[in-house]
């Protein structure tokens, strides 16, 4: 799996925990070794769960290796990110994209835990 770094791991075996059970809102990119946007996006994660600290966890998980949470949310293409807030997945975004259109798409999510 492409690491994007300071951004954790999760499986399916502890997705629920990690994910569904957070305290924060959830940024879970399914990734795959194979996906050459994924790299693309590593970064961009890394920067985000690095900028974000306490407003926003940045998860990962391997849809090669994880696929009963790649057939419970129906992923098809890589990389898919998924925003959860209270367990509930709230946004489905497909494709890499820069920083700030992602910071942009997640504005909303994120704007609730600034107050």
């Amino acid at each position: 799996m492409i690491r994007a770094e300071g951004v954790a791991e999760v499986t399916d075996a502890d997705f629920e925990a990690e994910v569904l059970g957070a305290g924060l809102p959830v940024l879970l990119e399914f990734t795959a070794d194979w996906c050459g946007p994924c790299r693309q996006l590593a970064p961009v994660l890394s920067a985000i769960a690095r900028e974000e600290a306490g407003r926003l966890k940045v998860v990962q998980i391997d849809a090669d290796t994880n696929p009963e949470t790649v057939t419970r949310y129906g992923v098809l293409s890589m990389p898919t990110l998924m925003v959860f807030r209270s367990g509930e997945p709230v946004r489905s975004m497909v494709g890499a994209r820069p920083k700030r259109r992602l910071l942009e798409e997640l504005a909303d999510v994120l704007e609730p835990a600034r107050a």
